[in-house]
């Protein structure tokens, strides 16, 4: 039976699962993203992972998740949010030449929402927004049962909407956009703390943390 390998590529983790053609997942793999998240370290880390997670090299293609948008030809990561020095890098190339897999990219939100649409949380609707919550935000539309990419391939960045046009720079060169207020950066900026420290903290009463997280869901919401 033919297996796939996919990669979620975050600024904090890379995540990976050897998968068959029926989206079981036969194995999988997370490794910290190196840091500074260069393309070249990325690409060192993403290759061993891979040996790793398919020792007996049965896997015949890679898919790639990226924290950004991607080429409609699902060959280059044309920004890599929250990854240093990702400006149209040709990642689905050099991992074909590193380990000769056909490879193809695509924005890691609209992964996540073809997905759900296909064998999770969205198999019973037509249309859908997804969010994705994590080093930074993304989001997919799906509208009747198709992705809605737009005229330029980039729709449904949501995490790029701007929330506060006087709040903090974005790295994707907008000002105050969601993921400046709602992502895990963002929480640790805001608070000092990881979520799942407010989290427990709000779980037993704390009001610094239940009118963080109030205040959370508002901006989110």
């Amino acid at each position: 039976m033919t297996e796939i390998i996919g990669i979620d590529l975050g600024g904090t983790a890379i995540k990976l699962g050897r998968f068959n053609q029926g989206g079981d997942c036969l194995q999988s793999l997370t490794i910290p993203t190196p840091q500074p998240a260069t393309p070249a370290a990325v690409l060192d880390a993403m290759v061993d992972a891979i040996a790793q997670i398919d020792p007996h090299r049965n896997a015949r293609a890679i898919g790639v998740g990226t924290p950004g948008p991607a080429d409609a030809a699902g060959r280059i990561a044309i920004v890599g949010i929250n990854l240093d020095g990702w400006h149209h890098i040709p990642l689905a190339d050099w991992l074909e030449a590193r380990t000769g897999l056909p490879t193809i990219i695509a924005n890691d939100a609209n992964c996540a929402g073809l997905g759900e649409a296909w064998l999770g949380a969205g198999r019973r609707f037509r249309n859908f927004i997804l969010l994705t919550l994590g080093t930074g935000v993304g989001g997919a539309v799906i509208l009747d049962g198709k992705l809605f990419v737009g005229h330029q391939g980039a729709a449904g960045e949501l995490g790029l909407v701007t929330l506060n046009p006087d709040g903090p720079p974005c790295n994707s060169g907008n000002q105050g956009s969601l993921e400046q207020y709602v992502s895990v950066v963002a929480i640790r900026r805001r608070t000092g703390m990881e979520p799942e420290e407010l989290g427990k903290l709000a779980k037993a009463g704390d009001r610094f943390a239940l009118e963080f997280w109030q205040n959370y869901g508002r901006d989110l919401g």
